[in-house]
This record gives structure tokens, sequence and C-alpha cells, in this order.
């Protein structure tokens, strides 16, 4: 989004690079709403180069819809993709390439120099961190634009909201292969950034929901449920100590008399526990409903391969 002044730079860069390295490839430009006159400029390099694609949106969807765009567009069975700032550097470009003819198929980049402000760089270590230590995916830089992708990777993760910074936790998810690779770093040239700091509690909540799509997305009841069952428990304690409370005012007194405010703020909120804990119990097995009812690309499971099925089908013994 408006970064016209670095396109053609970034595509000049890329060009050496590839025809350096005798790479076959196609870059493809997601205009995100720009209003400075980036679409003419990308048009113009696409005129000027059959390898540029360019898809323009009707305003700015953000990060996550501008990759998932790009994408479905992609022709490619390796994708990499970085930020148009210039700060990536596309002579990282052959590094990403051997890393996934290593047997990776997620490879982020990890900014170790990083060449931003400091209201930028210590809140994203704060999130790195939580992120790894919550997910079990331990990068330094989820943040980073810059990663490549085996094309199938996106056969199965499906990105919406703000979850483009999770997809090596999501592709974690499904069996595939990330790892990291420390890359150059470079100082913004042209624009500025159109990231703040609201982009961290957005991210936290992401975080939320990728934790719960990795870990509960095929068996939701396994959270909602035993988290119910805690206030059902403390409901029913509750309960049960106003019960035995009034069975020994009434073997001593014969006679319950009037209920104190304790015992009327207990039962209430035995009563409201209980009720809590049974929502989360029902929420729990609705969610499984869905789950069961749900699309294929919902199954619980990733298949790396398949052997080569018969060529007849197969008949009952005779």
């Amino acid at each position: 989004m408006n970064e016209r002044e670095s396109l053609s730079p970034l595509f000049a860069e890329i060009a050496e690079v590839v025809a350096a390295n005798r790479n076959r490839v196609e870059v493809l430009f997601v205009d995100d709403g720009s209003t400075d006159g980036s679409w003419d400029e990308i048009a113009r390099l696409a005129a000027a180069d059959p390898r540029v694609h360019g898809i323009r949106f009707r305003r700015n969807f953000g990060k996550a819809a501008a990759l998932a765009a790009g994408f479905r567009a992609a022709r490619g069975g390796s994708i990499i993709t970085l930020d148009a700032d210039l700060q990536d550097d596309p002579h990282e470009i052959p590094h990403f390439l051997a890393a996934l003819g290593g047997g990776l198929d997620v490879v982020s980049g990890w900014k170790k120099v990083r060449f931003d402000p400091w209201h930028k760089v210590w809140p994203s270590m704060v999130f790195n961190t939580m992120v790894s230590r919550l997910t079990g995916v331990r990068l330094h830089d989820h943040n980073c634009g810059m990663k490549a992708y085996r094309a199938e990777v996106f056969q199965e993760v499906r990105l919406y909201g703000e979850l483009h910074r999770f997809i090596p936790v999501l592709a974690d998810a499904r069996g595939f292969k990330v790892g990291e690779l420390v890359i150059h770093h470079r100082p913004r040239k042209f624009g500025r950034s159109k990231f703040g700091v609201r982009r961290f509690a957005k991210g936290f909540l992401d975080l939320i929901t990728v934790k719960f799509l990795t870990g509960f997305g095929h068996r939701p009841q396994h959270l909602l449920g035993n988290l119910g069952l805690i206030p059902i428990g403390f409901g029913f304690l509750g309960l049960l100590t106003l019960a035995v409370n009034a069975v020994v005012r009434w073997m001593s007194d014969s006679t319950i008399g009037a209920s104190s405010l304790t015992q009327i703020v207990l039962a209430i909120l035995s009563v409201g526990l209980l009720l809590f804990g049974t929502q989360l119990a029902i929420a729990g097995l609705i969610a499984e409903l869905i789950v069961d009812r749900g699309p294929e690309d919902l199954e619980p499971y990733c298949v790396a391969e398949r052997t080569p099925a018969p060529a007849t089908p197969l008949t009952e013994p005779s």
C-alpha cells in the first residue's frame, strides 16, 4: 500500500537476482488500496516485462487478504513473500530456495539485526517470545514479511482476518516442516510504515484464535467442556455447603430460620457458576456438531503422499 517509489527498484533487484541464479519466476504485486499511483507503476512494469503481474484491490483490505490473493494467483511450486518497502533484501531469495530444497516446507526470515525504531522492535520481541512459547513453534521473528513456502502449504492453510503472521504456526499444526533463516534487513528509504502499536493488540487476540484452532480446532469440547467443569464443580460445592449448613441448623435448632447475607450471596454465586459452566459445555457440544458436519478442509489430518491407485477397481472374490 502506497509504495510507488520503491516498486521499480524492488523489481530491478529481483530481476538481477533471478538472472544471476537462472531462476524461472513470476513476480506478483498486490496493490492493497493504494492512493499514490502505485497501480500505474505496476501496470508499467507488467507492460515492460511478461513476468510481472498485478492484482489491485478496490480498497485497503489488509496484509492477510493481500497475501491470500497472491497465494491464490501464484503458479510456481515455491512462493516467496517480501514487503515492497525495500527493507527485505531480494538477494536472500537463493538462500530461501536452498532452504526449501533442503527439506523445509516453510522458511521464515529472521531479522537478527533490525533497522526499525525501538517502539517496534521491543514489543515485537515480547510478542515473538509469547507466540513461540504458547504454540511450540520456536521462531525468533514470526512477524517477518519475508518467508518462503512450498505451494502445497496453501492447499491446507487458509488465511483470514490477520492470521498472516501465524502461517508457520498453522502450517506446523498440519505437519509441515518449519524453519527459519537469518536475513539481511535494510533501513526504509521511501514512505512510512503502515503498522502501529494497535497491531500488537490485534496480534494477541489472533494468537488466542490460532492457539484454539491448532490445539482444539477438531476437539473443541476438550477445551470448552473442561473449562465448564470448573465452574460447575464450584457451583455444586457451594450448593452442597448450603445444604450441609441447613441440615446442621435444622438438627440443632429444629428450625432453619432466616438466611444470612453470606448464605444468600453463596446461593446466587453457586447457581450462577452452574449456569455458566453448563453454557460452556453446551457451547462445546455445538462446536463439536459444527466440526463434525464441516467441509472437507477441516479434516484433522494431513496426507503427505499416496501410493499409486490400482488400475482396476476392487472386486468381490469369486
